[in-house]
């Protein structure tokens, strides 16, 4: 008897054996095979079983959660969606994330381990903390004024404060509401159809993922450059400069859209716009000139992260003089973002530094407590103090004097650059309307703002810098909003 169950004994031994080395199979040499097989959701049971933190504006949340009662319980909402999209992204069971609920997902899910009570706490309880909250730098009233300024226009606005590099607004028109791909049924895979299927491509942010040719807008980096480079001595000197120009080593004749360009000066070339001035003036300062300007505003960083992902603005390296001339009045294959454009104008307005723009403010803890706060960005040099007086000063010009006088602010100082950027087979596209600028208040020191606007669909005279009368006035808005709110 009692060898029978001794031998029962032993079965049962080798049994709890083999289960034990099966379990050690699954769960160490198998684990991420199951984890990552498609038919496990506990993953995604897990991730959606709790509330999602919140994305913040102005201290006011502008997401939530919705209970489904589901397996995947939570659903993202969306407070003034349309408005927002550009800065949160989405959130959707089906399709993923992106914009800030792609990159601060770590945080809003509580899956950060910065968020657990105590270090390596999660991974032995097998809980997740509370979702974290985000807070943005963006102004709400100046978001607000942007997004009113485009309304029924395809465009982007970008804004920021010139002395931290905090983005103030950043809207991308037409927009979209996120909150119906937030599901993972029927009606979630309707909307993405639909989004994806519409020709104005509403879920593409056009204030950082999209390029434009900048046109007149750039000549603002040709000014420094050449100023910088002593090319040009003074603002009232005349620039010896043809009407039309001759592109070097070609036939081509370019001309200006507005007369008195021939000699100008280079305040008048700056109001007025002049085409052949600041061509010639790209040449002679010389590519590599040329280049390091560029490159020191933020043009050709592949790297932008503001956190997400900004599309690299870019000034072509590998130029002959009469591309160079192009280029250097915002043409050939210059290229830029909204965004970009918003940090020259910050860029003339804090006295020549460059700060990288940044959108978080901070990250917290579901009760309150600070996860991380944004520190002093990178600060670099675009020009020399006394170019960008200059420059402050030809953009006043422009807005007391010349084409941008609808950015006019009672009670303010106000900079801007109107332009026109042409494009399409032979320029036969609609010409996008540009206009940046940067404005103050009299009694104060320093710029608050610095605005970014392109319309892609100005109405107007193709011969007339439309910046002006269709860019200009968005800019106003936003300006005036945020020195209103400041």
């Amino acid at each position: 008897m009692t060898r029978h169950i001794r031998h029962a004994a032993l079965f049962c031994a080798l049994l709890l054996l083999a289960l034990l080395v099966n379990a050690a199979r699954v769960q160490v040499l198998h684990a991420e095979d199951y984890e990552t097989n498609p038919a496990n959701r506990r993953a995604a049971i897990a991730r959606y079983q709790q509330p999602r933190g919140d994305i913040l504006v102005g201290g006011r949340p502008v997401t939530g959660s919705r209970d489904t009662g589901e397996h995947l319980r939570y659903e993202r909402t969306y407070l003034d969606g349309p408005l927002y999209a550009p800065v949160t992204g989405f959130a959707s069971q089906e399709y993923g994330t992106t914009l800030l609920e792609a990159t601060e997902d770590a945080v809003l899910s509580g899956a950060a381990p910065v968020l657990a009570p105590l270090p390596l706490w999660n991974e032995f309880t097998r809980s997740r903390s509370a979702g974290g909250d985000v807070l943005t730098t963006i102004d709400p009233r100046a978001q607000q004024a942007a997004y009113e300024g485009l309304r029924g226009r395809k465009g982007a606005v970008a804004a920021v404060e010139p002395s931290t590099g905090r983005i103030l607004a950043l809207v991308s028109m037409p927009s979209y509401d996120p909150e119906p791909l937030s599901g993972n049924g029927a009606a979630a895979r309707e909307a993405w159809a639909r989004l994806n299927a519409d020709p104005d491509r509403p879920m593409l942010n056009r204030a950082v993922q999209r390029t434009y040719p900048p046109g007149s807008t750039f000549k603002v980096v040709t000014t420094a450059a050449a100023l910088d480079a002593g090319v040009v001595k003074g603002l009232d000197e005349p620039t010896r400069s043809p009407d039309p120009y001759l592109l070097p080593g070609t036939t081509t004749r370019l001309v200006n859209g507005a007369g008195k360009c021939g000699n100008a000066t280079l305040r008048d070339a700056f109001v007025r716009s002049c085409n052949t001035v600041f061509a010639q003036l790209g040449v002679v300062t010389g590519l590599e000139r040329m280049r390091r300007a560029a490159e020191s505003f933020g043009f050709n960083d592949a790297d932008l992260r503001i956190p997400f992902r900004v599309a690299p603005s870019t000034f072509d390296t590998t130029l002959d003089a009469a591309q160079l001339a192009l280029s250097s009045i915002g043409q050939y294959n210059t290229r830029a973002t909204p965004l970009q454009m918003a940090t020259v104008a910050a860029a003339v307005a804090s006295g020549g530094q460059v700060r990288e723009p940044y959108l978080v403010e901070r990250t917290m803890r579901a009760g309150g407590g600070t996860v991380s706060a944004a520190g002093s960005g990178a600060v670099r040099r675009a020009m020399l103090p006394a170019t960008a007086s200059r420059l402050r000063e030809l953009m006043r010009g422009v807005v007391e004097d010349g084409t941008g006088g609808k950015a006019a602010i009672p009670g303010a100082v106000v900079g801007g650059k109107t332009g026109t950027a042409q494009h399409g087979l032979g320029n036969s596209g609609t010409p996008y309307a540009w206009f940046i600028s940067w404005a103050q208040r009299e009694d104060e020191l320093e710029p608050k703002v610095a605005v970014a606007v392109v319309v892609e669909d100005a109405a107007g005279n193709r011969r007339e810098i439309s910046g002006g009368g269709t860019a200009a006035p968005v800019a106003r808005a936003v300006m005036e909003a945020v020195l209103r709110s400041g």
